[in-house]
């Protein structure tokens, strides 16, 4: 299998494939990007994103035809993506930070500041509260296991049913979220040792 990372100049891309490369299968290979072809034909597909989602958005539209070759990889082919953090919310219609910035419209929702009197960004490790535990990719995830997060700005869905999970910070929030073949983590697997790894693992072996 060909796993791609997409790079777009944002995102913690030797933390995402070393990671990848820990519990990929002997048969596959990973694959870090910038070529709309390479991410075209891809197996799995992963966005990594940091920073601000204006930013992110801005790096990928950069790229000639990247736009393009994602939709046709995930929305035309069905091929299973994950993203993670600001590529999670990229998933989402619209985003608010710093100003308005249309996603890609997978799910129906928006990227909105998180609203708490805690201290901003959320950053460290929090507890995952799974509420649809049949899914793959939480295959022996442990319910209460701990993730590592940062960020100022959440996913808030229209619909509950895309929620996979969620986490607590002074209100509940979309840590998990998907539908069909597509997937989304707020935090950082890759970053989130053994329960992090361990989604990896089972997204690369998901069969959407």
């Amino acid at each position: 299998m060909n796993l791609v990372i997409i790079d777009y100049g944002s995102g913690n891309l030797r933390s995402a494939s070393k990671a990848v490369e820990r519990v990929k299968n002997s048969g596959s290979t990973v694959c870090v990007t910038k070529e709309p072809d390479v991410v075209a034909s891809a197996d799995y597909l992963i966005l990594p994103g940091v920073g601000a989602f204006p930013d992110c958005k801005k790096g990928i539209t950069a790229l000639p035809g990247m736009i393009d070759a994602i939709a046709e990889n995930v929305v035309s082919k069905g091929r299973p993506f994950m993203g993670i953090c600001v590529g999670m919310q990229l998933m989402s219609a619209v985003g608010y930070e710093h100003e308005i910035t249309s996603g890609f419209g997978w799910l129906p929702g928006e990227v909105i500041k998180i609203e708490t009197e805690l201290k901003l960004p959320h950053m460290g490790w929090n507890e995952l509260s799974i509420k649809s535990l049949g899914h793959p990719v939480f295959k022996n995830v442990d319910q209460g296991a701990f993730f590592y997060f940062v960020h100022s700005f959440h996913m808030q869905l229209k619909e509950e049913k895309f929620v996979l999970a969620t986490t607590d910070y002074g209100d509940s929030i979309a840590a998990v979220v998907g539908k069909d073949n597509i997937i989304g983590t707020q935090f950082h697997p890759e970053k989130s040792q053994k329960m992090g790894l361990l989604m990896l693992e089972n997204f690369l072996n998901w069969r959407p």
